[in-house]
């Protein structure tokens, strides 16, 4: 017994385990702790994410109309339809917009109340007048009228609860002179929370049992065999590769992970075997490579030509305008893109843009874009506003510093009056009725993707029934020639006018064949893309 004692295994198996032990403690006890920190931060994120979304649907100037209406308008029955919408997908409690007595704010006033459907939690109704919770929120209210703050959170996870414990998200909902009308908040259980900390806890507890009977066995094991199996694996696969010639998924150095020499001499086996078979087999490669990159670039051609609406008529059933567009990219896949659709009946979003540098970078940041762009369209926001926001979006994640000019122009249908906006672009050129083609030298905005915080002016264009609008990339007018030759802007009305009275098609094929003959085979340095939009 005695022997056993002294035995240098478990002299070494003991203290190690012991280590263990005290080192799975306490880190055990900090990941815990951060572990429940983070996700608490990342929680209440996510309730402050969906007060933010939350916010967008309701008007802060029209809550003393639907305060005055007793909330009997359908103005405001799809406000809270929403509201319950965005409640039950986002898993929240409740979302509510409030207004506080701001007297003493000892009382609160709903006039928005949802709550989830899966949740057995009462709604409070339109005008339901209740004290404030306690003096943390009483607080926290006023914090948020007097401008103190634009964000509080509560977190109720102690004494008695009448909806379990939960956090509560408060954002203040101001009107456009930077008044704060009322309180919205999110209210999220802590259940989930609660499971994913007990989670955390037996993980923790389950890997310290088995790292512990590991650490017995392996240590067994470990001083035994501590010189006769590297040097086994080494001359056994010394031994294979020589025969075979072909190098094994597992590396020498991934099984034989000691700093000693016996490590070193397993990692020169592994490079040499790597460098012998690298060059036999980079031979063979050189052409399917180059095949495959062939491929990817036929494939993301497709998928460029899939993004644009390419299916002419468009709109087979609408005569009140015709329109055609094409995009011929410098290299196989580029940059530039345009885009129409109907944002209703009676509006039509037109888009033209160029982003920054070619290639498959730029056609990634155009597709990036070009979705961007229409979802803030069919929103309903006006063209000065599609273009802020998505210049927000883009500057948010830019970390290539990729930059797009866009024109986009929103046109009302019945009435031939024509909205745009430019962030950057080249002028449109407008032709009216039976009059040339002129350029129409817009007011220009900064680039989307160039600095946050941008805004941008709108302005109108009056469209009479024959109007041509015609929209373009400096790929046109910067067409080069073999002496370096620009195409410019003069050759470019030339060819407009000189097919004035032809279709969106006849315009956009007129031009192409003149820069087409103005070029003579020089290399297109430029994607080559123009619209042309019809107001019948």
């Amino acid at each position: 017994m005695r022997r056993v004692r002294e035995s240098i295994v478990i002299k070494s198996i003991t203290g190690i385990v012991s280590l263990l032990l005290l080192f799975s403690v306490i880190v055990g006890v900090i990941g815990y702790r951060g572990y429940t920190s983070a996700l608490l931060d990342q929680y209440s994120e996510d309730a402050f994410y969906t007060a933010d979304s939350a916010a967008y649907l309701v008007n802060p100037s029209r809550l003393d109309a639907y305060m005055n209406s007793g909330g009997e308008t359908a103005e405001y029955r799809a406000v809270w339809q929403s509201m319950s919408r965005l409640c039950n997908s986002t898993g929240s409690t409740f979302i509510y917009v409030i207004v506080p007595d701001l007297t003493d704010y000892a009382h609160i006033t709903f006039v928005f109340s949802t709550v989830n459907e899966e949740m057995d939690y009462d709604l409070y109704p339109f005008g339901y007048l209740r004290q404030t919770t306690n003096e943390e929120y009483k607080v926290k209210y006023k914090r948020l009228f007097d401008g103190v703050s634009d964000r509080e959170l509560v977190v109720r996870d102690k004494g008695y609860i009448e909806t379990d414990k939960h956090i509560t998200a408060m954002i203040p909902l101001k009107d456009p002179g930077g008044n704060t009308k009322a309180i919205l908040c999110v209210q999220r259980q802590l259940d989930i929370l609660s499971e994913a900390r007990n989670t955390y806890l037996l993980k923790v507890l389950l890997a310290m049992i088995i790292l512990a009977v590991l650490v017995v066995i392996g240590q067994g094991y470990y001083l035994t065999r501590f010189f006769l199996n590297p040097v086994k694996k080494i001359t056994d696969e010394a031994r294979r590769f020589a025969a075979e010639n072909v190098t094994l998924s597992e590396k020498l150095s991934e099984s034989i992970t000691s700093k000693d020499e016996i490590g070193q001499l397993a990692g020169s086996i592994d490079r040499m075997e790597t460098q012998i078979s690298q060059y036999v087999s980079d031979l063979t490669t050189v052409t399917a490579e180059n095949e495959r990159i062939s491929m990817e670039l036929n494939l993301a051609t497709r998928i460029q030509e899939d993004m644009l609406p390419t299916i002419y008529p468009p709109f087979p059933d609408r005569s009140e305008f015709d329109i055609f567009a094409s995009m011929t990219p410098a290299r196989k896949v580029g940059g530039d893109f345009y885009d129409y659709f109907l944002i209703d009946h009676d509006h039509l979003c037109v888009v033209m843009a160029d982003v920054s540098g070619k290639g498959i970078p730029a056609a990634l940041f155009m597709m990036a874009s070009k979705i961007i762009l229409t979802n803030y369209a069919k929103v309903g926001y006006s063209p000065a506003e599609i273009l802020r926001e998505t210049n927000e979006a883009i500057c948010s994640h830019n970390t290539m510093e990729m930059f797009v000019t866009v024109w986009l122009g929103i046109l009302e249908i019945s009435t031939g009056r024509l909205t745009a906006a430019n962030a950057g672009h080249e002028y449109p050129i407008l032709k009216t009725g039976d009059g040339p083609y002129e350029i129409v030298r817009d007011k220009h905005g900064f680039v989307l993707g160039g600095m946050a915080g941008m805004k941008y002016k709108e302005y109108e264009i009056q469209m009479f029934p024959g109007s041509h609008l015609f929209l373009y990339t400096d790929g046109v007018p910067e067409a080069s020639n073999a002496e370096e030759e620009m195409f410019g802007m003069e050759r470019t009305l030339a060819a407009l006018n000189r097919i004035s009275a032809g279709s969106p098609m006849q315009v956009l094929e007129a031009v192409k064949t003149d820069v087409d003959a103005f070029v003579q085979g020089a290399e297109q340095f430029d994607d080559l893309t123009m619209l042309c939009l019809e107001y019948k």
